[in-house]
């Protein structure tokens, strides 16, 4: 089946390089128009030429995502350049990686400010944009795709900052899809596994980012089992989600990478028991012993299979 987004029109924020960019020439491949977000005017012309060159439309928005006006400029780029918006892909992030205790307030504020206040920024002017009904016309919806991470969801030491924000993302897709669904948008979450930089610091595969970026071929083992390849692995997803059959689904944190596509649950009580009157701290002990630890959670991302 070939999904075609003919005459659709998608921003993607942070598509100057790596997934970003791989989701902004997937979605011009299957015929739509894309604004092309990057902070940096010539990584962002870049990406724009390749989507000409291989025949397709695109128009560069440069600005640092995370505020009001950042947002509001993608958007008006692309109303100006082709008329209208039929969803925001909102990608744009940073790193700053470090140990708890060695992890500063400006590194922390930065990684926030991009990757949650900017998916919030982003979502809230694609949210106001649909309700208004766009150029389309009263309950003809959109799309809205965030970009969490495993660390997200697992944690991962060293990424206090990312962990938090890219958790924020997912709590934003489960509250942004009921608040818009009546206005008939779609809010889905893209949880991503790719040797690109975001990974390069997970203990273990620093080398074979580096090989990934020299284009040596990846191994079965990344790719099968932990679904580790490129950032062209994760762009069909989004593709995916914003065909007519994508738009059907809402609220959920789907990965992508290498040979795996997941779906990835929603936090929910796992053991669960009750105390007539309250508990003491003496109760709680024997219920943890009897009832809870048996549930007990893992946490962390795992490189070994």
């Amino acid at each position: 089946m070939t999904i075609s987004l003919n005459g659709q029109v998608y921003v993607v924020t942070g598509a100057g390089r790596g997934i970003g960019r791989a989701i902004a020439i997937a979605l011009a491949a299957a015929g739509a128009a894309v604004v092309v977000n990057d902070l940096q005017a010539d990584i962002a012309q870049s990406t724009v030429d390749q989507i000409i060159a291989e025949g397709g439309q695109a128009a560069p928005a440069v600005a640092a995502i995370g505020t009001a006006q950042a947002a509001a400029l993608c958007i008006d780029t692309a109303v100006t350049e082709f008329g209208r918006m039929d969803g925001m892909v909102a990608n744009a992030g940073v790193l700053r990686d470090a140990i708890l205790w060695k992890a500063t307030d400006e590194d922390f504020d930065l990684v926030i400010h991009t990757h949650l206040r900017g998916a919030f920024t982003c979502g809230r002017a694609a949210a106001q944009y649909f309700r208004q009904g766009g150029l389309r016309g009263a309950g003809q919806g959109g799309v809205v795709m965030l970009v969490s991470s495993v660390a997200g969801q697992r944690g991962n030491p060293g990424q206090t900052a990312y962990s938090a924000a890219k958790a924020g993302v997912a709590a934003l897709t489960r509250t942004w899809s009921m608040e818009l669904s009546r206005s008939g948008v779609s809010v889905n979450a893209i949880v991503p596994t790719a040797l690109t930089r975001m990974v390069a610091t997970i203990p273990g595969l620093e080398d074979a980012v580096q090989a990934a970026e020299r284009g040596a071929p990846i191994p079965e083992r990344l790719r099968h089992d932990l679904g580790l390849g490129t950032a062209q692995d994760v762009a069909p997803l989004a593709v995916f989600l914003a065909s007519e059959q994508g738009r059907e689904i809402t609220g959920q944190c789907i990965g992508i990478g290498g040979d795996r596509l997941s779906l990835w649950s929603h936090p929910q009580e796992v053991a669960l028991c009750h105390h007539a009157g309250g508990w003491s701290a003496q109760s709680i002990a024997r219920a943890w012993t009897t009832d809870l630890a048996a549930q007990r959670q893992s946490v962390g991302i795992g490189t070994k299979t």
